[in-house]
């Protein structure tokens, strides 16, 4: 079992920054993955980046490259993603994910956290 925490929304403004943080606890190995969603409302929930704990490899969407950037800090068993440039458009609940994969492209993510907000003003 693995557990996951979100931190770091907020409300800010168009062109603000903000640093979301997930932590995770519980049955842990180098052979995983973890990432970012969010789901806006009303919209289904869509994938903004993710990277391969043991690699370091990381890939993000198109609507967010040059943006955000995902990292992880290995002894903190933390990831990170850091927005930059946001606009209204990532208004959303952003939920951290994990899966026991090493690929960004294979296997399903079946660990969540609980959410947290990200609401941007226009």
């Amino acid at each position: 079992q693995v557990e996951l925490v979100e931190s770091g929304g907020g409300l800010v403004q168009t062109g603000g920054s903000l640093r979301l943080s997930c932590a995770a606890s519980g049955r842990t190995s180098s052979s995983y993955s973890m990432g970012w969603f969010r789901q806006a409302p009303r919209r289904e929930r869509e994938f903004v980046a993710g990277i391969s704990w043991n690699t370091g490899y990381t890939d993000h969407a198109p609507s967010v490259r040059g943006r955000f950037t995902i990292s992880r800090d290995n002894a903190k068993n933390t990831v990170y993603l850091q927005m930059n440039s946001l606009k209204p458009e990532d208004t959303a609940v952003y939920y951290c994910a994990a899966k026991y994969h090493s690929s960004l492209y294979l296997g399903q993510y079946n660990y969540w956290g609980q959410g947290t907000q990200v609401t941007v003003s226009s």
